[in-house]
């Protein structure tokens, strides 16, 4: 068993570009976290092995009080076994946090942070609509390094202002707090958000594919050179410090979601997704019926999925592990289908493993999908 998954759904306020499900009504709180203790309550009897990690992420889980968040892992650990080495992750938001409420995230349990920056740039928080400040997210990384051994800075790139001079301040600032973990992601633009509203109505321009591409490729070789493990396209991590939950969910291990659309997955071919709206979680909830929805992958489907998981990964596709769990069908299929892509040094075999070339990096979701197996 991989591990737990708490969606926080509220925030105090949207980010420009996020589409995940979240409120800004913050009245609803306490309900939502006696939601929580009751739904895991009810997949107390989902078969489970040893729980790795447990993560509170959002929304913006930083806005729980410690006793809360500390209430969460006690219900946990009373209804599930736990690992002696558990990873017990929380995303933070610079505005939400001061020195003592690190202090008392570490005296609950808490043993690893995820701090929201994505920029050292006022005038690209501004354009994400970000709440903090350039100064309030250096100061969080420096009490959190006081703190805690282990925790993970957010940054995004391709920003509309950003060519890759600045590109080049943000993560070389980063980098110089020696950061163990890094999770770097490009700038999106998601349906029902302000920023697609934005790029409609062109008040936003969007960088060049080629500008995104070339502040990724310079930002993967400053990480090797900085000793970082690239295990997963937009995760980097120093020896020991690779995520539990991250690289869990990528290696297909199970997981619990708890908590508006939070997702699940039992390790094989079922998953499932909560109502993605809070009354309805809390309504079904309390009349103590799961607020789901499930599918079960057929194996055409779990094949695709594994190449498009995988392949991000610093891992790869492993031939025999496609061998044993889809068939030597699939097996075939792969080896043949890959051939262009290996003239082409897009990939390469790294024994029983396909992995994507450090030059094609950029391009890997883009060679997984020219992988999967269409249906007839």
């Amino acid at each position: 068993m991989a591990g737990i998954y708490f969606h926080f759904p509220f925030c105090r306020q949207a980010c420009n570009y996020c589409n995940f499900h979240f409120s800004t009504q913050l009245k609803h709180q306490d309900e939502m976290l006696l939601g929580f203790e009751k739904e895991i309550e009810l997949r107390v009897e989902q078969p489970t092995d040893v729980i790795e990690s447990i993560y509170f992420g959002g929304g913006s889980p930083s806005l729980l009080s410690t006793a809360s968040i500390e209430k969460l892992i006690n219900v946990v650990t009373k209804n599930f076994k736990l690992s002696e080495s558990i990873e017990i992750t929380i995303e933070i938001n610079p505005d939400d946090v001061s020195f003592e409420y690190l202090e008392a995230l570490s005296s609950i349990g808490i043993n690893r942070l995820s701090i929201g920056i994505q920029s050292f740039l006022d005038s690209e928080l501004k354009m994400m609509n970000r709440i903090h400040n350039a100064d309030q997210g250096i100061k969080t990384i420096d009490w959190t390094a006081q703190l805690f051994d282990n925790f993970s800075v957010d940054l995004i790139y391709g920003t509309p202002s950003s060519d890759l001079s600045n590109w080049k301040k943000n993560l070389n600032k980063a980098l110089s707090f020696d950061v163990p973990h890094l999770s770097i992601y490009a700038l999106t633009v998601e349906p029902r958000t302000v920023l697609a509203h934005q790029v409609k109505n062109k008040k936003i321009q969007l960088l060049e594919e080629d500008l995104v591409k070339s502040q990724y490729d310079w930002m993967v070789n400053r990480m090797d050179a900085e000793g970082y493990k690239n295990y997963e396209f937009s995760n980097f991590s120093k020896p020991g410090f690779i995520s539990v939950n991250n690289s869990n969910y990528w290696k297909g291990k199970a997981y619990i979601g708890i908590g508006p659309s939070a997702h699940s997955f039992n390790g094989k071919r079922t998953r499932s997704w909560n109502l993605s709206n809070n009354i309805k979680y809390l309504d079904s909830i309390q009349q103590g019926i799961l607020p789901a929805q499930f599918e079960i992958l057929n194996t055409h489907d779990a094949f695709n999925e594994y190449l498009m998981t995988r392949l991000r990964t610093s891992w790869g596709v492993s031939l025999q592990k496609i061998n044993e769990t889809f068939g030597k069908h699939y097996s075939d299929y792969l080896e043949k289908q890959v051939e262009n892509h290996l003239t082409n040094q897009r990939v390469y075999w790294d024994g029983d493993a396909l992995k994507v070339t450090k030059k094609a990096k950029f391009l890997t979701d883009g060679i997984a999908s020219d992988l999967f197996l269409l249906k007839s």
